[in-house]
């Protein structure tokens, strides 16, 4: 196997979905894309490759850490001709009101989700990210940077632990080059880590820190909120000297969940959990007795704030299946108007004086 291959992650599964291509293509993996094309690393070396008109109009576009088959034409061209099947990916839905998935990175072994010690160190958000790592078996690992900046680093690591059991979490400062070797183990040669966070946590900081140089620009830190600034404007996959390849994300100001069924089950087992525990298998957990999650939240032992995070990201993807399948959308909609047909009755009846029974 070549070692430029083997070092971007190059193993039997892709070689094996490649074999179709072999003899008058070579395989590649796309570094970044931009709207002409994008950038592939090959065997040898980095190049520039179009994206044709059929993959375009098949919605068939290459993502950052996509294999690809190239065709190179006389003029020296190089030609994404397919993406090879992914292994994984990490995607959301498109920002706005446009219902289509936006693929983040692809081939993904591990993904650090990064957040600061800081204003920025939200759970709910933690959370999120989980579930759109674990949905497609990528291994989340936390990382809580800025740690020379918080003055109750364990507080802070319970925090985060209670709503991440068995996720390796580490503290580390980026910046002052402390804790970064407890990332090692994962900077492994044919390694896959994808960068996740919002902007101003120190994902460049982490990469620059990581390769001993400024290899990733960096930007300062607004002090009235605690907020970066947008420094990284492109997704770029980056082999690093020290081993492995990371992707490295513009911050994401929101992370709309495009399917994460597995990862907020996985993410939100307790809650699942619980959730088989109570009297009525189809429980709302609202006012039915025998409820043992609002048993749960009565006896603290689930904060409120963590059960209505997982309500609020189950209501979010229920609005997405419903926006994917008309079908749902319409049934939905069926629904609720013989609920509000019933209501009407029922208030009719009891004008009149009646009873009825549904």
């Amino acid at each position: 196997m070549d070692p430029m291959l083997r070092s971007l992650g190059w193993d039997a599964f892709f070689g094996t979905a490649f074999r179709e291509y072999a003899g008058s293509h070579e395989p590649g993996r796309v570094s970044t894309v931009t709207r002409t094309g994008c950038k592939v690393y090959t065997k040898a070396g980095e190049i520039n490759a179009r994206i044709p008109g059929k993959l375009r109009k098949d919605s068939l576009l290459p993502a950052v850490g996509d294999w690809v088959a190239l065709s190179k034409d006389d003029s020296g061209t190089y030609t994404v001709q397919a993406i090879l099947p992914r292994r994984s990916k990490i995607s959301r839905k498109d920002a706005g009101r446009v219902t289509g998935e936006q693929v983040i990175a692809t081939n993904v072994d591990t993904a650090f989700i990064v957040t600061s010690l800081n204003k920025d160190l939200n759970l709910r958000r933690l959370e999120r990210y989980l579930a759109v790592a674990r949905q497609n078996a990528v291994e989340p690992i936390i990382v809580l940077n800025k740690s020379d900046v918080c003055p109750d680093i364990d507080g802070s690591l319970n925090d985060v632990k209670s709503i991440a059991p068995g996720v390796p979490i580490f503290a580390i400062s980026a910046i002052q080059k402390t804790g970064l070797e407890q990332l090692s183990p994962y900077m492994k040669e044919g390694k896959t880590i994808v960068l996740l966070g919002s902007s101003g946590v120190g994902k460049s900081t982490i990469i620059n820190a990581l390769e001993g140089y400024g290899r990733q620009k960096i930007g300062d830190i607004r002090e009235d909120d605690s907020r970066g600034r947008h420094t990284t404007t492109a997704r770029e996959l980056i082999i690093m000297e020290s081993g492995g390849v990371i992707i490295d994300n513009p911050g994401m100001r929101e992370l709309q969940l495009w399917d994460a069924t597995d990862g907020i089950a996985e993410t939100f087992q307790d809650i699942e959990e619980l959730s088989r525990q109570c009297k009525f298998s189809d429980c709302q957990h609202e006012t039915e007795p025998g409820c043992a999650i609002k048993r749960a939240i009565k006896e603290g032992t689930l904060p409120e704030a963590r059960f209505e995070s997982y309500q609020k990201l189950q209501r979010e993807l229920l609005a997405l299946k419903r926006k994917k399948d008309p079908g749902l959308m319409a049934e939905e909609r069926k629904k609720w108007k013989k609920i509000g047909q019933m209501g009407k009755a029922i208030h009719e009846n009891k004008e009149r004086g009646l009873s009825h029974r549904w």
